[in-house]
């Protein structure tokens, strides 16, 4: 698989000066954790859910999860349970598909390897297990059951331990249960492939919710915990690890209170106006908004409950051509004694060892996502995918 494999090869020629590299389910952790990009979730009891998988793999998806949780009521777990093994068998019945990067959302550490011995050989197309409410308490045992079904099975699988828990969001709490979690994840870092961050869950603690022309940085409760899980669990030392983004909830606005968020002035030529409407009614310029405050604090990828919400996450996360100008300077060899250097853009300081970290990031960013051409923009990216 790879991003934008879904639209035409000469499409992507005009668009990208470097191609999104292809992946699969066997690539390296580090490559996969930044290839997650736009995490599309689906109720586990979705009667048609191998096709579903099917058709949103060829609208460019590259990662699910498929949840027994919070998304299906407590009644049609069992349900769940029973139709995901259907549908994996549905799936592997099924010849050459590019099918995307699946994880399975589980409620409790037994569902685990009882999931994985259910499904037998069909176990080759999961990826992996999302794990809620994650503390060092709670998170332990769905480690090790993760590890345990590894071992009967044969099959590498990853975690994905969701950051949602009450005490992550109590002041009182938060540094104990960040650094019992560093222990958890730390103790079990070869298959932990990103944490996720469940802000819903964190707003409903104070029975809050953003409305669609705010993003989650401007709740500032939310906005607090962001800063504190990626300061002690996203560090750029060896020590960190991926940190996705929050779930936008919105796919039409009701009413709109304040200004778009989008300019005009990207949007000035051609079918772009249109566009920006469309974001605009779709509720789309505050997730464009919340995606780069994402980047900009240190988030990759983001998770998402509508397939609309995929094409703006996957569209900001290509490197632009100036940013990968930069990351490449900053990166030759003969640059490794530090110093400062005038970027080619003529436009910025480019720091070598203060900007290293961020260069080798932006430099894996441009592996998986692909280089825009100098002249392409956002707005030529984004209008490729919707219209794609």
């Amino acid at each position: 698989m790879r991003h934008f494999g879904h639209i035409a090869p000469e499409v992507r020629k005009r668009l990208f000066v470097q191609e999104p590299c292809e992946f699969t389910t066997d690539s390296p952790a580090r490559l996969l954790s930044a290839a997650l990009g736009a995490t599309l979730y689906s109720p586990a009891i979705r009667p048609k859910l191998a096709d579903d998988i099917v058709k949103q793999a060829e609208r460019g998806v590259v990662s699910m999860v498929l949840c027994l949780e919070d998304s299906i009521a407590d009644a049609d777990v069992e349900e769940g349970e029973a139709n995901l093994v259907r549908q994996f068998a549905d799936l592997d019945a099924r010849a050459d598909l590019d099918l995307p990067l699946l994880f399975i959302r589980v409620r409790t550490p037994e569902q685990i390897p009882d999931l994985v011995h259910r499904l037998g050989p069909t176990v080759r197309l999961l990826s992996g297990f999302v794990m809620p409410k994650f503390t060092e308490q709670r998170g332990v045992p769905f480690l090790e059951a993760l590890s345990a079904a590894e071992s009967s099975s044969g099959r590498r699988l990853f975690a994905m331990p969701v950051l949602e828990s009450p005490e992550l969001l109590y002041r009182e709490s938060r540094v104990d249960t960040l650094e019992g979690i560093a222990r958890a994840v730390d103790k079990f870092r070869d298959r932990v492939l990103a944490l996720r961050l469940g802000v819903t869950d964190f707003c409903s603690s104070y029975g809050l919710r953003r409305a669609p022309d705010m993003t989650a940085y401007d709740v500032q409760i939310v906005a607090s915990v962001i800063s504190d899980v990626v300061n002690m669990l996203g560090r750029a030392d060896g020590t960190g690890f991926t940190v996705t983004g929050p779930v936008w909830e919105y796919f039409r606005v009701p009413e709109r209170m304040f200004k778009p968020m989008l300019r005009h002035s990207p949007f000035l030529e051609g079918q772009a106006v249109e566009l920006r409407e469309i974001l605009i009614e779709h509720a789309m310029d505050g997730l464009l908004r919340e995606i780069s405050l994402d980047q900009a604090n240190g988030l990759l990828g983001k998770t998402c409950i509508h397939p609309s919400h995929v094409p703006a996450v996957h569209a900001l996360s290509v490197v632009s051509h100036e940013e990968f100008s930069d990351a490449a300077d900053i990166l030759r060899p003969e640059r490794g004694g530090g110093g400062v250097l005038r970027s080619a853009y003529t436009n910025k300081m480019n720091e070598v060892k203060p900007h290293r970290a961020w260069a080798e990031r932006t430099m894996l960013r441009a592996e998986v996502f692909g280089v825009a051409h100098e002249d392409v923009s956002f707005v030529d990216l984004l209008a490729a995918v919707i219209t794609s």
